[in-house]
């Protein structure tokens, strides 16, 4: 049976479990940051996955390929983004040759795009470090079975974007974790200060982080620091985080709020894709 958002939340280790999975994420990211800008804001995390899935749909598990017409069609039945936004990413993936056209001899008005190995490697690198929490939370095998159960990888990826299509708490997350997802890299800011959280106060209202400067995270992130600097402003407004002491050369703090937040959201993400998964190996 496929854990719950509860399950994962009465975990007595979750925040060690949500820590170790930003900072597979955070890595991720770095092997290759242009590739990780198609998960860079919300939006785009969405489009991602509902190109993903369609391509698997269209062209199957070992060759995955998809049309734009019906790409857009499935943006706008969605309501994800609209049409014109929708075709620009498409644009994009194929300026950096993450999708290609191909000739189709049964159809010359339309050519099918084929996803190259880069988008494909990150996403299944995105789901194995999601597998990899779910099965530390309870011991099971579902990272043993994507490496072993044939076209797992598709069948799954499927699942899982039909749900992020469909779930209030992914499509608009809510508090201080809706101001980072919708900007470019605010997820990656979001994980690095979960990452980096050292300890929790006496009280119990804070955890204090080993982040000193925002020029830090900027700078390790590849963001503006006044883009950056705007947004943590925002985010110390609605008391989600601030200074132990001097702005910029004390610790900063993070809100057992915010915490609470971030371990909300990534415990129904992590539910939807058990749930997903379930799914997918009971076909």
């Amino acid at each position: 049976m496929a854990l719950t958002s509860s399950d994962i939340i009465g975990h007595p280790e979750v925040l060690l479990l949500i820590q170790r999975q930003s900072g597979a994420l955070i890595s991720a990211f770095h092997l290759n940051p242009r590739i990780s800008s198609v998960f860079a804001t919300q939006q785009r995390w969405l489009l991602a996955h509902a190109a993903m899935a369609l391509a698997f749909r269209q062209g199957g598990a070992t060759s995955p390929r998809l049309t734009l017409s019906r790409f857009l069609d499935e943006v706008e039945r969605y309501g994800i983004a609209s049409r014109n936004t929708a075709d620009a990413f498409i644009k994009e993936m194929m300026h950096y040759h993450y999708a290609m056209a191909i000739e189709n001899p049964d159809d010359r008005r339309e050519k099918p795009l084929i996803v190259s190995p880069a988008p494909l490697d990150m996403l299944h690198r995105w789901l194995s470090t999601h597998l990899t929490t779910l099965d530390a939370i309870d011991h099971g095998l579902r990272l043993e079975s994507l490496k072993t159960v044939p076209m797992a990888f598709a069948a799954i990826e499927i699942e899982v974007a039909s749900s992020f299509m469909t779930a209030i708490g992914m499509r608009e997350p809510e508090g201080a974790v809706s101001l980072f997802t919708w900007f470019n890299n605010g997820g990656i800011v979001m994980d690095w200060l979960i990452t980096c959280i050292t300890g929790q106060s006496t009280d119990q209202q804070t955890y204090i982080t080993s982040i000193t400067s925002i020029s830090e995270i900027a700078d390790w992130i590849h963001i503006s620091r006044t883009h950056l600097t705007r947004k943590l402003r925002e985010a110390e407004t609605m008391g989600s985080m601030g200074w132990s002491g001097k702005r910029g050369g004390s610790p900063m703090w993070v809100s057992a709020g915010f915490v609470d937040e971030v371990i909300s959201y990534q415990a129904a993400k992590l539910a939807i894709i058990d749930a997903a998964c379930e799914r997918a190996f009971n076909r």
